[in-house]
């Protein structure tokens, strides 16, 4: 964060006579109370630009200006310019960086609150997940987080259904059998797709599609947005509808930034980001349901999944490490919000 300011030294020694001196200096002093103000945020982020992350960026900077009558100014850094996710938020951690958009599984080591949006099949539905997201539990965590790691959740950004993509049919939850899957290294994820009967198995992103051709990994679990950009269902073109999950996503700010903001500029960052935020999960869930739909037009087989079934084989050894990671108790408030 800069703050834009007049050096009046040159005002000084240009000679001026002392009355002309004097009355440039009031006005300097007058323009120098409302020219401290002036902010400059960095925002920096991961997504392409036709990425809700990009746009919900956008809105955002739009918004903030607007509600801080132009006192905010945002410059938005994305495609990763800044570096990996994990980069940017140690970044923030250190006053180095504003704003940010985090996957909440890269940040574990940091905070362990982070771990609970790494449990499967939380959510019933999208409307369940708004609550959770905009209600008092995901206030409480966006807190937790925030005291672990001094980085501030302003809002939360996401909207990807997960899905299975596979080499192979997925004609009933007994092909899952032996499946080689590849999954983020997360404790509950591992447990619940062990208990599904595939072998969990942890491969760098940049490897995947070459895996899936030669057989390395026989699928993963990704959002349709992703599939179709990384062309997974060249290679994969069976896709199982488990909607395990729905992503989510934080937008964050530094503590320092914010802590060097006045009131109301704190009150127009915090509207900003909540209405952002909210635009954001629109855009992704829309390219969410339009990515599915090109898939299966660009020759992918889609297959709905017994997610009660799932959800009844993953109860019992899923509860057991929610239990084992102390998070239980933010996970019942997940499971009851919006009822």
């Amino acid at each position: 964060m800069t703050h834009k300011w007049i050096d009046p030294k040159p005002l000084r020694s240009s000679g001026l006579g002392r009355g002309l001196l004097a009355g440039a200096t009031l006005a300097l002093s007058l323009g120098l109370a409302s020219a401290a103000q002036a902010v400059e945020l960095r925002f920096g982020h991961g997504g392409a630009e036709d990425t809700a992350y990009q746009l919900g960026a956008e809105k955002f900077k739009e918004l903030v200006a607007e509600k801080s009558d132009g006192d905010i100014g945002v410059t938005i850094l994305g495609n990763s310019v800044l570096g990996h996710e994990t980069e940017m938020f140690e970044q923030q951690m250190a006053g180095a960086l504003d704003l940010s958009i985090i996957n909440p599984g890269l940040i574990t080591d940091f905070s362990h609150t982070a771990n609970v949006f790494s449990i499967p099949f939380m959510y019933r539905d999208v409307e369940h997940w708004r609550a959770v997201l905009d209600g008092e539990v995901g206030r409480e965590i966006a807190d937790k987080i925030e005291d672990e790691t001094g980085v501030k959740v302003l809002a939360f950004f996401g909207g990807g259904k997960r899905q299975i993509v596979s080499t192979r049919p997925l004609e009933s939850l007994d092909d899952l059998e032996g499946m080689k899957l590849r999954t983020n290294p997360t404790k509950p994820l591992i447990t619940a797709w062990k208990a599904l009967g595939t072998e969990p198995t942890v491969m760098a992103w940049k490897e995947i599609y070459t895996g899936l051709q030669l057989g390395v990994i026989d699928g993963l679990l990704n959002e349709a947005e992703w599939i179709e950009r990384m062309r997974f269902h060249e290679v994969a073109p069976h896709i199982g509808l488990s909607e395990h999950d729905i992503t989510v996503r934080l937008l964050t700010m530094s503590q320092m930034s914010w802590e060097g903001l006045d009131e109301s500029q704190q009150q127009a960052v915090m509207e900003a980001a909540q209405q952002a935020a909210s635009y954001a999960r629109d855009v992704q869930l829309k390219q969410d349901a339009e990515a599915l739909e090109t898939l299966k037009q660009e020759g992918a087989t889609l297959y709905p999944m017994d997610r009660e079934r799932m959800m009844e084989i993953v109860a019992e050894p899923l509860q057991e490490v929610i239990d084992e990671m102390g998070l239980s108790e933010l996970h019942q408030k997940i499971l009851n919000a919006g009822q």
